[in-house]
C-alpha cells in the first residue's frame, strides 16, 4: 500500500481552515470538498497556529475512539510545545485532571466518579424540572411576540436545569456560564477559564460544608475521594457537556422542526415524534460536531497515512456520520450516529442528555404550535469555531391571540 505522510507544520502542505466564518456557514460542503481531496484524513487548522488531522470517514473513527494506546486523551505533550497561553482553542484542547483529557488509570478514576454521580439523577424528577423551568420561560416568551429562541429558552433552560442538577445557586453558576462562554467561543479564554475556576471551587466548598442530593455532592462521596482542584475541573466538564452542547441540540432540532416539512408538520400531527427530530439533528448537525481529540504519541499509520506524533487528531461526529460508506436515508429512529462519541470516553450523560432536550421542545411546541422562523433560513448566521455547530439566534416570531374587534 502507498502511505502518505501528514507533516507537522501548516506550512509543509495545504491545510483547511476550520474557524472561518465561511466554514461555519457550510461545513457540509467543506466536507465534501475534504473527502474528495483526502479521503478520512485531512490535514486542517483548528486555528491559525494549530495544525491537526481530522477524521471524517466514519469506520476510521470507530477504530481511533477504540484505541487508547496509539491515540491516547491526554494532550500534555503536545500542548509543551510552543502553544500559546492566549490562543483561542486552548481551553477546549488542555490538559485537565479530568475524564475528558486523561488517559490509562487517571481516567478511569475520574470517569467512575463522573458515572457515578451522573446515575443517581432521577430522570423522572428531572423532567419535572426542566417542565417547571420551560413553562416559566415560555410564559415570557408568549407576551413578547418575538423572540430569540437561544439566548431566551435553550439556553437559559440548559443553565437553570443543569444548576439544579449539580445544586448550584444562581450567583454562581452565573459566572459558571459566563466563563464557560468565553471558552467556547475564544474570545478572552484565558479571563473565562480563570472566572470558571474560581466560581467551581466555590460551589466545592459549599458542597463540603452542606451535602444535598446533586450530582456535586455525589461526586465528592464517591470513592474516588477526589480532591478540590480535581474536582473543579471534574465540574467543568460536566457544565461544558452540560451547557453549550445542550442548548445547540435544542436549538438545531428546533430549527430543522420549523424549517423542514419532513418535520414541521409531522412532528405537530403526531406522525414524527421530537425524538425523531433529535436522531436527525444529531446526524446531520451535532452540536459538538468536531471534538473526540486524541494526541498520538508516537507516529502511527492509520488507512494509508502516518501521522505524526503530538499532533491532535480530532474526530469529525458531523462529517463520519455523513460519510457515503454507511449513508442512510433512514434516520428517524437510527442512533446509530456517533454524536455522543463511542468507546472509553463516550459521554456518560446520553440520558439526561435526550431528555432535557425532548422536554423542552415537546413544551415549547404544545405551548406555542404556531410559531414561525422570524427570518429567511439562509439568513441565519452560524457561529465560527472548529468544534460546535450552533447558531447565533434563532429569531421567531409568535403569533398573539386575535383582538377583539372594534363595534
Amino acid at each position: 500500500m502507498t502511505t502518505q505522510t501528514a507533516p507537522q507544520g501548516s506550512t509543509a502542505i495545504s491545510r483547511i481552515p476550520m474557524y472561518t466564518p465561511e466554514f461555519a456557514a457550510d461545513p457540509h460542503a467543506a466536507y465534501e470538498r475534504m473527502r474528495n481531496l483526502h479521503g478520512s484524513l485531512v490535514p486542517v487548522l483548528l486555528d491559525p497556529d494549530v495544525p491537526a488531522t481530522l477524521v471524517i470517514g466514519y469506520q476510521t473513527a470507530i477504530r481511533i475512539l477504540h484505541d487508547q494506546e496509539r491515540f491516547p486523551a491526554d494532550p500534555r505533550r503536545w500542548q509543551e510545545g510552543n502553544l500559546s497561553q492566549t490562543c483561542p482553542v486552548r481551553p477546549m484542547m488542555e490538559w485537565r485532571p479530568n475524564a475528558l483529557r486523561s488517559s490509562g488509570a487517571e481516567h478511569a478514576r475520574y470517569r467512575s466518579s463522573n458515572v457515578y454521580s451522573l446515575n443517581g439523577v432521577d430522570l423522572h424528577a428531572l423532567r419535572r424540572v426542566v417542565q417547571d423551568v420551560a413553562g416559566d420561560l415560555i410564559a415570557g416568551l408568549s407576551r413578547a411576540g418575538q423572540a430569540d429562541l437561544i439566548t431566551q429558552y435553550a439556553f437559559p433552560l440548559a443553565f437553570r436545569v443543569l444548576n439544579t442538577m449539580l445544586g448550584c445557586p444562581p450567583e454562581i453558576g452565573e459566572r459558571v456560564a459566563i466563563g464557560m462562554a468565553k471558552i467556547f467561543e475564544g474570545i478572552d479564554a484565558e479571563a473565562g477559564n480563570a472566572m470558571l475556576a474560581a466560581a467551581l471551587a466555590e460551589l466545592v466548598m459549599m458542597k463540603k460544608e452542606r451535602p444535598a442530593d446533586d450530582i456535586t455532592s455525589r461526586m465528592l462521596a464517591h470513592q474516588s475521594a477526589l480532591e478540590v482542584p480535581e474536582m473543579v475541573h471534574q465540574l467543568a466538564c460536566v457544565y461544558g457537556a452540560g451547557i453549550e452542547p445542550q442548548q445547540n441540540l435544542i436549538a438545531n432540532a428546533l430549527l430543522l422542526i420549523l424549517t423542514d416539512e419532513r418535520f414541521s408538520g409531522d412532528v405537530l400531527d403526531g406522525n414524527l415524534t421530537v425524538r425523531d427530530a433529535l436522531d436527525e439533528v444529531l446526524y446531520q448537525d451535532p452540536p459538538m460536531a468536531n471534538f473526540g481529540i486524541s494526541y498520538p504519541p508516537y507516529p502511527v499509520q492509520i488507512d494509508g497515512v502516518w501521522l505524526p506524533a503530538e499532533q491532535p487528531v480530532v474526530i469529525s461526529f458531523s462529517a463520519c456520520n455523513n460519510d457515503p460508506a454507511i449513508a442512510s436515508d433512514q434516520r428517524a429512529g437510527n442512533r446509530a450516529h456517533l454524536a455522543w462519541s463511542v468507546g472509553p470516553h463516550a459521554c456518560p450523560a446520553q440520558s439526561a442528555a435526550y431528555l432535557i432536550a425532548q422536554a423542552a421542545i415537546d413544551q415549547i411546541l404544545d405551548a406555542l404550535p404556531e410559531m414561525e422562523l422570524a427570518v429567511p433560513e439562509k439568513d441565519l448566521v452560524w457561529r465560527p469555531g472548529p468544534f460546535a455547530r450552533a447558531l447565533a439566534a434563532l429569531p421567531v416570531t409568535i403569533p398573539g391571540p386575535a383582538p377583539i374587534p372594534s363595534r
